[in-house]
Order: C-alpha cells, then structure tokens, then sequence
C-alpha cells in the first residue's frame, strides 16, 4: 500500500505516486569547509483521491526556505523581466484602470513586476518574507511590506490601504501550504469585483517533459486546472479564467474571481478537457511519470559516467533550485561535474546542497570551455545558448535531460 496522509487542501486522503528520498533544501547553498548540519527531509509526491492536488508528503517549515539570505532574484534573466513587463502592462490596460486601482503582490522578490507600475503612479504594495531581496525592491522605489501573505497580513493591509483590484502572485503560491489562511485573506482583501491572479508550473507540463525537477521543497503543490478549480470553490471564489504561460518551462496563469462575480471564460472548460484526455489524475499516468524519472536518471548517469571514463570534462550551468533534486535523486558528483557556473553572487564560491559541488562565477564558464556543458537552467535554454554561442564554437556541446536525456 503506498503511504498517505491528509490533503491541505480539502483533508481528502492523498496517495503517494512517487519518493526522491532524501534531500536538502533546494536553495541552501553552503560554505565550504561548513557542511556539518545540512537539513534534509524525505520528498515524496501524492495526488489528493478527492480533489486531485499533488502535493508534497511532507512540509519543510517556512522559515527554512524563506528568510534574509534567500538568493533567486526574479530580474535575473531577461526573458523573465521581460514577461513581467508584459504582465504589467495586462493590468494597467485590464484591471488597474479605475480612479485609484491598488494591487498587491505576494511573493513580490525584488520587485520586477511592480516597478513597472509604480513608475506608473500605480498604488502597490509588494508582500515579500525573505528581507534581503525585500530590501532590494524598496531600493527601486517600491513599497514592500516584509512579512508573509497570510489572513492575518491581509487583513491589515485591508484596514490599512482598501481592498485591491488585483491580487498576483508568480511562482509563489504553489511554494505556500497554508492554502486556508492565503484564502481567507483573499477573501478579506480582494475588492467585490477583484481578481486573484497567480501562475505557477502546470502539472502536465511537468508529466508529460518528465521535468521532475520542478519538484523540491519551495514547490509544495503542483496546479492543475480541475484541483485550482476545486481548491477555489471550497473558499467562496471561482477560477475564471486560466492561459497557459512558456515561462520556466509550462506554467499556467490561473485568475480567480468571487463566485458569481464574473463569467467563466471558455479557456477553463478547454483546459479540463485536455486534462481528462491526457488522463492526468489516472494512476498508470502516476505511474509512467515514476518510470520516465528513473529511466531519466540511469541514462544521464550512464552519459556522464562516459565522458568521464573517456576524460571528458563536464561543468553544469545554471545553479537552480531545482538543480538540487535532479543532483541529489541522480547522485551527481563533483567528480562527475567539476564546477557549476552562475550569475548570482549569493550563490557563488559556496557549495551546492547535498552535493556540495563548487558553484563559481559565469566567466568560469570559458577558462577554458568544458567538453560539455549540463544545462540546468534549461527552461532558459535559448537564452542561454545564444549567451554562449562561442562555446559551441569551440566544440562544446550541450546536455538536456528533459523531456530526455541528449546531447545537442
């Protein structure tokens, strides 16, 4: 029988499809020389039997993974300040069009989204727990509030600044198990014809690219159309609309309105249906995505046991959270991949969690070219690759392991 515990969401029974065993926090880099007293914890991955969420088996505590010294800037790749550009200027020309429109954002980081407004004399408020990239935002101008977005949070900020039209969270709510307190607050803070806006990895992306490394401990739940749609109705409030995002690698934008408040867009019905035929919620659909991530790990394993044996030279690129389960599942080595580059000084000259590979400056990168590259920040990867056309050049090639493992 597999193992099972209680649903956040509605207390349904939730069924384990799949264990990572164990792993560190995603985005706890560590000093060399100081890696006594790593925490880890066992991921595991179930689906809710009543309302179809997946979510992780166990909850690592907030303060954990969020606090001063959290290192992923939002800014840090253009594709992304694009996009937050782009939805910007969704709100200005949709919802933030009355005579004093107010958004907030939780999960705001550095405030990418929210300057594009505030340059706008939009009144905004950014609600980030992790102080140092808080602080960050404040500097561009940016009214932050450093604390979490919880019932309580939102109801002083009701009290203190009205209710908002816009409510929006990116690749942030998934990160929160406390989905009854963000809801209540919701409720309390969102204006009578308001929408709650947030986008988050699609969870039949992640099964049908077998990017099982969107799964680690910031991500606690995984959205789909029919648990986003379930999750909402069980608090007052409806799903209206959904639009499927190209961002880190398949996400959808879910907007969710006060039940009855506005009508249901064509867009959610289709997106359901797709579901149903992709038999997203079946077992053996559980179950094949299981036998994907094996197969994914034994061949990326066996590849990079090769070109060492062969005195091939591997360094990664892209230090990502979600590097760290991948790594740790497929047991990478600093033998294995000498060094990973990245362009985020926080994470630099430290080590990698659980791993501990050298993570070290992107000018690292071509001192000289590796033979081959393991690209971890692969839903950036055109970006990226035309970065580093010159490594090409020189005769490097590319490794991806989703949705496969190859060399290009």
């Amino acid at each position: 029988m597999p193992d099972t515990a209680q649903c956040r969401v509605c207390s349904g029974t939730v069924e384990e499809f799949f264990d990572f065993g164990r792993q560190p926090l995603a985005d706890a880099f560590v000093t060399p020389g100081q890696t006594d007293g790593e925490f880890f914890y066992r991921m595991a991955v179930g689906m809710c039997q009543s309302c179809t969420m997946v979510q992780l088996m166990e909850e690592v505590p907030r303060q954990r993974m969020f606090h001063e010294d959290y290192p992923y800037l939002s800014s840090g790749s253009s594709v992304m300040r694009t996009h937050f550009e782009k939805t910007a200027e969704h709100f200005l020309n949709t919802e933030l069009t009355g005579p004093d429109p107010f958004i907030v954002e939780f999960g705001s980081n550095d405030g990418i989204m929210l300057k594009s407004l505030a340059d706008r004399g939009i009144r905004h408020l950014g609600v980030e727990p992790s102080g140092g990239v808080a602080d960050m935002a404040a500097a561009k101008g940016i009214r932050v509030r450093k604390s979490f977005f919880e019932e309580s949070s939102a109801l002083e900020i009701a009290a203190s600044d009205g209710q908002a039209d816009v409510i929006y969270a990116a690749n942030t709510f998934s990160h929160i198990a406390y989905v009854d307190s963000i809801f209540r607050g919701v409720k309390a803070l969102l204006a009578p014809n308001g929408v709650f806006v947030f986008e988050d990895p699609y969870f039949l992306e992640i099964v049908e690219r077998t990017s099982f490394d969107q799964i680690y401990d910031e991500h606690f739940y995984f959205f789909a159309v029919r648990s986003v749609q379930a999750m909402a109705a069980q608090y007052g409030l409806e799903l209206v609309h959904v639009e499927r995002l190209p961002v880190h690698g398949g996400e959808v934008r879910y907007t969710v309105a006060h039940a009855g408040a506005r009508p249901v867009s064509p867009a959610v019905g289709e997106l359901l249906t797709e579901e149903d035929a992709r038999r997203l919620t079946d077992p053996g659909t559980l179950q094949g995505f299981g036998a994907s991530v094996n197969k994914t790990r034994e061949q990326l394993m066996g590849l990079l046991q090769d070109i060492r044996a062969q005195g091939g030279r591997v360094v990664g690129y892209g230090a990502t959270a979600k590097s760290a389960t991948v790594i740790n599942y497929c047991g990478i080595t600093p033998e294995l991949v000498d060094f990973i580059c990245d362009t985020t000084p926080a994470k630099q000259g430290k080590l990698t969690p659980g791993s501990h590979i050298p993570v070290r400056d992107a000018k690292a990168f071509a001192e000289p070219y590796p033979d081959y590259a393991l690209l971890f920040a692969w839903n950036h990867a055109d970006e990226i690759m035309a970065k580093e056309r010159d490594f090409r050049m020189a005769g490097g090639r590319w490794i991806l392991y989703t949705p496969e493992v190859k060399v290009v």
